[in-house]
């Protein structure tokens, strides 16, 4: 991804394609994944998340969308964790208890837990299953903290992982239509692939940031951490009220106002004055309704335009058809006399 910082114009050159993001190809070196695992059962996840080193998580969470409109969220089905060797894909929604292991994971200050949009993860977590976590790292929060040089804009604008991931890590997150799949079902390879790609790339984003934090001055853990306590978000300790905030971020220069909705009305909808003078203005002699003829035989009656008329009700306009008379047609004789007839307009 450009290095456009966010808020200013976009430019017509379009980016380049980047390799898409996998966990698979991650791991190499002293870095390489061990361990990844699906697991359906309790007891098997409190064995293996006893076993994870203390350090940093990738996190992210997982539920069966709902195609209902105004429907209520389903509950979370999916916990993902990554960590420096290992990911974890654990299905709670078909474990017959939530895994104690677990929930002392989330609750541990010392083992940090980052992602996209953490605070409302686990703000759904403790609604759905009453599990409250701290030390959760908001990757949005952090990288304006530490690279505030390229973000602009307000603080707690939101950026995505995939962004985030194509600024940092240089790679793309495929997405499609397993993101909306059926996450309540046992999960397919596929789906699988998907969830540990996005707590492992939550992971890999989190490292890149940190060592950027190194050089930055002033990066305290609080302006970016958060923890949420028996649904209360509160700091990374989970002590005190929480809220996102850091004194030395730039935000740029504002955006220009917008315009007001009011003028804009006033722009697409003419005025009745301005209809009126564009109507006077454009008016010729023929467009009053009644015209004479040039043999002296009397007023015109079809064959002239006749300019709108305006409905009072409404306040539209509607034009008169040109072949229909518009009074009473005149009598078929010879001894016609123009003074008896007149031309009247119907103003509904």
């Amino acid at each position: 991804m450009s290095g456009t910082a966010e808020g200013s114009v976009k430019t017509a050159v379009s980016r380049p394609e980047l390799p898409r993001y996998s966990w698979r190809d991650q791991s190499s070196g002293p870095t390489r994944i061990r361990i990844t695992r699906y697991i359906t059962n309790h007891l098997e996840a409190d064995f293996e998340l006893s076993r994870l080193a203390i350090g940093p998580l990738g996190f992210d969470l997982e539920w069966r969308p709902n195609y209902r409109k105004g429907g209520s969220e389903n509950p979370v089905a999916l916990v993902q964790l990554a960590s420096l060797d290992t990911i974890l894909l654990l299905h709670i929604s078909a474990m017959s208890e939530f895994p104690l292991k677990l929930k002392e994971v989330l609750w541990d200050t010392l083992r940090v837990k980052t992602g996209v949009s953490i605070q409302r993860d686990c703000q759904k977590l403790y609604r759905d299953w009453g599990v409250s976590t701290r030390n959760c790292v908001e990757l949005a929060l952090l990288a304006r903290s530490v690279d505030n040089a390229r973000w602009k804009g307000k603080y707690t604008n939101p950026l995505g992982l995939s962004r985030l991931l194509e600024t940092y890590v240089g790679f793309s997150l495929a997405k499609g239509k397993v993101q909306r799949s059926n996450w309540e079902l046992r999960l397919s390879s596929v789906q699988q692939d998907y969830a540990a790609n996005d707590a492992h790339a939550g992971y890999a984003i989190y490292t890149r940031l940190m060592a950027l934090a190194r050089d930055v001055p002033n990066t305290d853990p609080y302006y970016y951490s958060l923890s949420v306590v028996n649904g209360f978000v509160l700091d990374h300790l989970g002590i005190s009220q929480w809220v996102p905030h850091n004194p030395y971020y730039d935000p740029g220069p504002p955006p220009p106002p917008k315009e007001p909705k009011e003028s804009k009305e006033r722009k697409k909808t003419p005025t009745w004055s301005a209809v009126s003078q564009a109507t006077a203005s454009s008016r010729s002699p023929f467009q009053d309704g009644i015209g004479m003829r040039n043999d002296g035989q009397g007023p015109l009656l079809a064959s002239v335009p006749v300019a709108p008329a305006l409905n009072s009700r409404a306040g539209t306009f509607h034009r008169i058809p040109r072949n229909r008379p518009t009074s009473t047609q005149r009598p078929q004789n010879h001894s016609y006399d123009p003074a008896q007839y007149s031309v009247t307009m119907r103003i509904q």
